[in-house]
Order: structure tokens, then sequence, then C-alpha cells
């Protein structure tokens, strides 16, 4: 990500204001606003195909999912930071802010090759800090693979590959085919 000059030092009210309007999609860290770049058509399939399945499984239930505009908030080391996730799962209460949430049980990126290294490094080791976290998810676009790190288990790697296989999320009691996950996205199916 690169910080834009015009975005530097902002308050974090000025963010979120700006972010309503703004035609770009920015991630803060600590006063800075980062541009974030757009999605490829397999990033956004399989955004989509988690979001709606984990909607269809949480429905009538306290959780709920967002998908790409939502906002996760975190404070560390004394700076407010703001990710989009890819997808989150939040469940609770105290999580009433329109803007952002701060207290999600499950975050989900795609990685993609401008944002794996961030995804994998920066992001995880800034998520692992909230509380309320119980797995973090990294989806490949590139194969059918994902790594789940689960709370648990001391955030240990578990890789899961192959179209047989499953995402499992016990925090949720959700389990989704790797071959429904990737529908529409990998011709290898």
């Amino acid at each position: 990500m690169q910080a834009a000059e015009q975005l530097h030092n902002l308050s974090v009210e000025d963010y979120l204001a700006g972010e309503q309007t703004s035609a770009v999609r920015h991630e803060y860290i600590g006063g800075v606003a980062y541009a974030m770049a757009g999605a490829s058509d397999e990033h956004i399939a399989l955004c989509m195909n988690l979001a709606f399945a984990l909607r269809n499984h949480l429905r009538g239930g306290p959780c709920r999912v967002q998908m790409s505009e939502g906002k996760v908030r975190l404070l560390l080391a004394n700076q407010d930071i703001l990710y989009y996730p890819d997808v989150m799962v939040f469940c609770d209460p105290r999580d009433t802010d329109r803007y952002f949430k701060r207290y999600p049980k499950v975050l989900i990126e795609v990685l993609s090759e401008s944002t794996e290294g961030i995804d994998r490094r920066e992001k995880f080791l800034s998520y692992r800090q909230i509380e309320t976290l119980e797995e973090y998810v990294l989806v490949a676009q590139d194969g059918i693979e994902v790594t789940v790190f689960r709370r648990a288990q001391n955030w240990a790697a578990e890789l899961v590959r192959g179209s047989e296989q499953f995402l499992v999320v016990p925090s949720i009691h959700f389990k989704l085919p790797l071959r429904s996950l990737y529908e529409g996205v990998l011709t290898q199916l």
C-alpha cells in the first residue's frame, strides 16, 4: 500500500468522514490513510461465495457478516488502525458503531499478489490482538488453498488444500466445502 500525500496526519473522525464520500477506499494506520487497490474477478467471487454461505448459515442468530465495505477498528501501541477485511463475522453486542466493528469473531482475507505479505504479517499480528477474534482465515485465489489460524490452537497455521476438503470455523459452527468456496473461480474444480 502507498500513502497518498494528501491523506497524512488525519484524525480518525476526518478519515471516517472522508471514507463516506471517497471513490477510493483507504485503510488507516496511525494518522495515515493508504489507498487500496481494486480487486480481481476471482477475489470478488471468493468474497461473495464466503459471505453468502456465512450469511445463510448465521441467519436468525446473533452474528452478522460484512463483506468488503465493513471496517474493523483496533488500537495498537496507542495508534488507531482501521482495516477493511474482505469478510468479517461479528457477534458481540458491544459492536454498535455503523462504520466500523471492534469485536469481530472471524476475519477473512482473500490473498492477492499485492496484499499477501501485509495479510500474512502485518494484519495477522494486528488482528491477533483483538480480544474477541477466534479465527483468521486466508484464502488463496490462484489455487484451492485456505490457511486458518485459530486462537484455540495458539494461532498455529492449519493448511487446507483441495476441492474435497472443508473450511471449518468452530467458533460459529461453520463448515464449507472448498468446492463450494471456489465455485465459479477456478476451472480445475
